[in-house]
């Protein structure tokens, strides 16, 4: 990676059903509020409707929130279900977000997530994924173009259709598209010229799909006139430090076993194997790759083995979770910040070279600092003499 990695959040979010959803609500704001605090440059909100934990129903709504409560940290939504709305209305609300964030807005767009979504929706899954490449080229269109876009589907219809407003971010701002192991999300990315977020980075089949994902993309971008960049490309993954792997494992009691059990029998997702102890799940996510349970420097670890795979990427999220209580939770993401973030930025290398130079000359520099204040008694006493 030739430029500074920048680190955010993918917050799905992640709450055990049955808990206050206005206090989980306020948590992740708080968590954002946190990691603008940091120095974390991007989070990443999910929109979902159903099966009781993924709790945010408008990605735009909850950033709007999170925009008064934060100063620097971009916006995105991660992501917004395209099939799910009318690609007019969506662009519209969106433009409306970058101008009251003044710039802070990205939008992370998919096919939707959820198969209990799509069918209360009446959305057939095979339909999803071209109805996403469908709307995101009118959206495109709505955002890039003065002229009236028209555009017929079996979903919906655009009749001269124009936004009132531009984009605050001149021309546009950052569009991504998720990315999990089918390579649908890379050939619309590729079409389209746009950023590339993967979801499932870590787990197995997605791991293993992150090379020929970024060929896809590169190859469909070639064949529509675009270039794939990069430093927009996004890999998500688990993590959960502490000052010690041991630290990390115990802290992960308090909800690990939950969140495995939401993936294995709600969300139909298999992430971890068919176990309620929280040190065996622990065991399998790390020795698979998919998580990081353990110490800064293993967190660093797992984002290298990531570089090395993708041949290069711009930002590491770390998939929200609460897998710990939250003040191990709002821990973790600071020890990231204070002790990985330097190994991918280079905030720390002056100060770590400064610091070993003058080790290297401490004799010559403490001989002539002790001489000075030698001197300066003989100099005293000289005066007192005279």
């Amino acid at each position: 990676m030739d430029r500074p990695l920048r680190f955010g959040v993918f917050l799905a979010p992640f709450h055990a059903a049955g808990q206050n959803p206005t206090l989980a609500l306020q948590r992740d704001l708080d968590l954002i509020e946190h990691l603008d605090r940091l120095g974390y440059d991007e989070a990443w909100v999910g929109e979902h409707h159903s099966a009781g934990w993924e709790l945010i129903a408008s990605p735009e709504v909850f950033l709007a929130a999170a925009a008064g409560r934060t100063s620097r940290i971009s916006l995105g939504t991660g992501v917004s279900s395209l099939p799910y709305h009318h690609p007019f209305l969506l662009a519209d609300r969106m433009v409306l977000l970058d101008h009251l964030t003044r710039g802070r807005v990205k939008f992370g767009v998919g096919p939707g997530a959820l198969p209990s979504d799509a069918f209360m929706l009446g959305i057939a899954p095979e339909r999803q994924r071209e109805m996403m490449e469908e709307s995101l080229e009118a959206i495109l269109a709505l955002l890039m173009c003065d002229e009236p876009v028209s555009r017929t589907t079996d979903w919906f219809t655009l009749r001269d259709a124009r936004l009132q407003l531009r984009p605050y971010q001149q021309p546009c701002f950052e569009v991504a598209v998720a990315a999990q192991i089918s390579p649908a999300g890379p050939r619309a990315a590729g079409r389209f010229g746009a950023g590339l977020l993967s979801i499932g980075a870590t787990s197995l089949g997605g791991f293993d799909a992150l090379g020929s994902h970024w060929q896809v993309a590169e190859e469909r971008a070639a064949r529509f006139g675009q270039t794939m960049d990069r430093s927009r490309w996004r890999l998500v993954g688990p993590m959960h430090v502490a000052e010690t792997e041991a630290q990390a494992r115990a802290d992960v009691e308090h909800g690990l076993a939950d969140w495995a059990r939401y993936f294995r029998e709600v969300a139909a997702l298999q992430l971890a194997p068919a176990t309620d102890d929280a040190g065996e799940l622990a065991d399998a996510m790390n020795a698979s790759g998919f998580a990081v349970i353990g110490t800064p420097d293993m967190a660093a670890a797992q984002i290298e083995r990531l570089a090395e795979h993708s041949g290069g990427f711009g930002a590491y999220l770390v998939m929200a979770h609460e897998w710990a209580d939250p003040a191990a939770t709002r821990r973790s993401y600071e020890l990231i910040a204070r002790e990985v973030f330097p190994r991918f930025q280079g905030t720390a290398t002056r100060a770590v070279a400064s610091r070993d130079w003058a080790a290297e000359h401490r004799p010559e520099f403490m001989g002539a600092a002790g001489a000075a204040v030698m001197k300066a008694v003989q100099d005293h006493h000289a005066e007192g003499d005279a």
